[in-house]
Order: structure tokens, then C-alpha cells, then sequence
């Protein structure tokens, strides 16, 4: 597996770490179906959270939440969407972002909740 892979998976799993010792339930890791995929969906006793995952070794370059872009949103938001229809959800959701920043042992985390919300649709008749 390549080095990036790797620090992404390690990633996901202090991500995981994280949140369960705040409390939330991890529903799925990984979460695929056709094109769609969501790092974590996790729930609270009143929402259900849609975790998106960025781990990087430095921010030499950038901040790993700088990768979630408006393609990349939008590609969440029809994911999740596609999630509550099949798992038949009815709570109100969130989307977070949790970004990781460093190298083993040493990892800052940072979780940004309500990082984006899906845009507001409106139509004309």
C-alpha cells in the first residue's frame, strides 16, 4: 500500500478513535455504493453525522480541509442523500470534517463541525 494510503488509513482510524470517545455511534466506515462514498457516518441521539476524513503529513502546501471542495461537497451531499434514502434516516443530518495534521506519534486533529451545509435548491414554476 502506498505511503499516502497508508497515513489515510491511520487517518480514518484516529478519526473513528476520536469520535467514539465523544460519544458517537459509528453506523458505517467506508460506505460505498456505485460512484458514492462517505469515510464516516456516525450518529448522536439527535442527528446523524456525515464525517469526511483528510489526513496530511504537514500543510507545507495546504490545509487538509482545503481538499473538500464544491465538487467534492456536492458529491457528499448526493452520497449522504443517497444513504438516508436507503437506510430509510430520519434525523436531522450534519456534515463534518476532520482534519489531521502530522506524523506518527504525533497527529493534531481538528474537528470542524457544520463544515458545509447542502445548498438550497429553488425552483421556478
Amino acid at each position: 500500500m502506498a505511503q499516502h494510503n497508508e497515513l489515510g488509513k491511520h487517518g480514518e482510524n484516529l478519526a473513528v478513535d476520536y469520535l467514539q470517545n465523544r460519544n458517537y455511534r459509528i453506523l458505517h466506515r467506508n460506505w460505498r455504493r456505485s460512484s458514492y462514498e462517505l469515510d464516516i457516518v456516525a450518529c448522536t441521539d439527535e442527528e446523524i453525522v456525515f464525517v469526511e476524513v483528510k489526513t496530511r503529513s504537514s500543510v507545507i502546501y495546504s490545509s487538509p480541509e482545503e481538499a473538500v471542495n464544491n465538487q467534492k461537497i456536492n458529491h457528499l451531499i448526493a452520497a449522504a442523500d443517497l444513504y438516508v434514502k436507503i437506510f430509510d434516516i430520519d434525523l436531522p443530518a450534519r456534515f463534518d470534517i476532520i482534519s489531521i495534521v502530522g506524523q506518527e506519534p504525533n497527529f493534531d486533529i481538528d474537528h470542524i463541525e457544520d463544515a458545509f451545509y447542502p445548498p438550497v435548491k429553488t425552483y421556478r414554476k
